[in-house]
């Protein structure tokens, strides 16, 4: 039984706030592991979907055969706005969320660039979530997507702020960054290959600098890209010092620190060394960190996603110990990020996991298995920290209720995006006292999804032998509705027991079966009361002097 409660009174306040927001930079992370960098040798990227006005829903297209002379609407994703048609090719792939049934996956970040570079014919109609979606439904390969998009935008124009894209096959994977020409059409546009053995990652600023343009195996580019640079003033040098991330960017401080930072902080998780590059994100060297490292170890799918719920944790950034923590040591802090102290200027740090966040995914392909079963999309809604991250495959045919269509205005107690959010949104109240309850559920989810997939993809690999690929997806659409409908389920579960053990600011206590304490009659037994840290009485004190003092 499906219950809503529609938010209607506040709708216009929500759409407000969406107009205000959701355009806000600094949104968005991605991550990246080439094959050789990877405990099974997949490889891998993240994408977190960062906007305070998003609804966290897994999206499939079906494959498709087209007519001759059928069109495609293409629709901004941002804004729901239709931008025009262009022609379907004669068949289309099954799409599941950022991925396709051939493993390529996509995701991306926006960086924005020189405002003077946005479209001003107004006749551009590819913005780069058509991008994303066309060149999944078209593409076998990254380097067919990277044709595809670039193509389409040649064509048809680009309708976007600047953006960096990751896009993976089960064989490599690329950074494409692009930009718009201003009154040219088209879009200037650059893409590396990500070697197999290193790890990369982007966050809203662009990171492709001085590479060999005449690799052709490793860059591509647009025609005359370094000319069209020195054109307009942004890039004056050789060609063999030219440099896509500054030609088009300003890499004032404020972003490289709530920007690149997070790049950063994934890779000191694998190479100590990286701390180096620290200096570049705050502003004390001018330095930038590379585009890629070969990381020291190598990086397992769980670390992946441990990686996207990092809060600067164990450095100079992290937001876990300053006042503004608050008692309960809360990594979080709530937008605006920046504010102004005696005419001076401060800002909250940026962290990968983050609150506004919709949903996001860890993607692995992989070259040894099938496409229908090597192609897994981890995908998992609203704060990748508490977010359950569930397994989808490529093949993928039928989404599960709890992940299909809703809104931000429409609360509903069978959507897994609300129940996370129930979860989490009690825990940013009382973090230090509520994370380990979460860590207890999420962890036995993600464990028994994780651990089952050996066994679980040696049958599927059978049964696409045997039985052929209509049984297949037919397993696969069973097992991600008893999935999504396990983590959903859990997770209304589990925010109830929040509210029950952590009401009125007190803490029930447990036994050691992990339930409520009952008294020798059966009553529940007296709560504790957990208070606040030693911090949070000094800074009472320093603020209201002897005010609350017992003479």
């Amino acid at each position: 039984m499906k219950r809503n409660l529609t938010l209607a009174g506040i709708a216009g306040a929500l759409l407000a706030i969406g107009a205000l927001y959701g355009s806000e930079a600094l949104a968005c992370t991605n991550l990246i592991a080439g094959k050789k960098a990877t405990t099974d040798g997949s490889v891998m990227i993240t994408y977190a979907a960062d906007s305070h006005n998003i609804y966290g829903e897994l999206s499939h297209t079906p494959a498709a055969d087209h007519p001759k002379g059928a069109m495609r609407k293409v629709v901004e994703w941002d804004t729901g706005k239709p931008l025009g048609e262009i022609p379907q090719p004669a068949h289309t792939y099954n799409v599941v969320g950022n991925m396709n049934e051939h493993q390529v996956a996509i995701g991306e970040t926006t960086w924005g660039g020189h405002e003077e570079l946005l479209d001003t014919t107004g006749q551009s109609i590819i913005d780069y979530g058509s991008l994303i979606q066309i060149a999944l439904e078209r593409s076998r390969s990254a380097r067919e997507a990277i044709d595809v998009m670039t193509d389409l935008v040649e064509k048809y124009g680009y309708a976007s702020e600047g953006e960096s894209f990751s896009i993976a096959d089960k064989d490599e994977v690329w950074i494409l960054e692009m930009i718009g020409k201003g009154a040219e059409k088209g879009a200037a546009w650059i893409a590396v290959r990500i070697p197999d053995d290193a790890i990369s990652g982007h966050a809203n600023e662009p990171r492709i600098r001085k590479v060999n343009l005449k690799d052709k195996e490793n860059v591509r580019h647009s025609k005359g890209l370094v000319d069209f640079a020195r054109r307009r003033g942004y890039f004056s040098g050789k060609d063999e010092d030219f440099s896509f991330a500054d030609a088009f960017f300003n890499h004032v401080l404020e972003d490289r620190r709530s920007c690149d930072a997070r790049v950063w902080t994934y890779f000191r998780r694998f190479k100590p060394e990286a701390d180096e590059y620290y200096a570049w994100c705050v502003g004390e060297s001018d330095d930038p960190m590379p585009l890629y490292i070969v990381p020291d170890r190598k990086v397992s799918l769980q670390e992946m996603q441990q990686s996207m719920r990092d809060h600067f944790e164990g450095t100079p950034l992290s937001m876990a110990e300053d006042v503004g923590a608050g008692p309960n040591h809360v990594p979080y802090r709530w937008r605006p990020m920046y504010f102004e102290v005696d005419g001076k200027r401060y800002l909250n740090e940026r962290a990968i996991a983050t609150q506004q966040t919709g949903w996001s995914f860890v993607s692995q392909s992989r070259d040894w298995l099938p496409d229908e079963v090597g192609g897994v999309l981890w995908f998992g809604t609203d704060d990748t920290n508490t977010t359950v991250y569930m397994p989808f495959y490529c093949s993928l045919t039928e989404v599960p209720a709890q992940l299909g269509e809703g809104d931000i205005a429409t609360f509903s107690m069978d959507s897994n995006f609300w129940m996370n959010n129930w979860v989490a949104n009690q825990a940013y109240n009382r973090y230090d006292l509520m994370i380990p309850d979460i860590r207890k559920v999420q962890g036995a989810l993600e464990e028994e999804f994780q651990s089952s997939r050996p066994e679980r993809e040696q049958a599927l690999v059978a049964l696409l032998g045997s039985d052929g690929r209509e049984a297949l997806v037919a397993a696969v659409n069973e097992e991600a509705a008893r999935y999504a409908k396990k983590a959903t389920d859990s997770y209304r579960d589990l925010a109830q027991y929040l509210l029950v053990r952590f009401m009125d600011g007190n803490m029930k206590n447990l036994d050691d079966d992990g339930n409520f304490k009952r008294n020798e009659y059966g009553m529940p037994a007296y709560p504790s009361f957990p208070g606040y840290d030693q911090k949070y009485y000094d800074n009472i004190v320093k603020d209201t002097g002897d005010k609350l003092l017992v003479k």
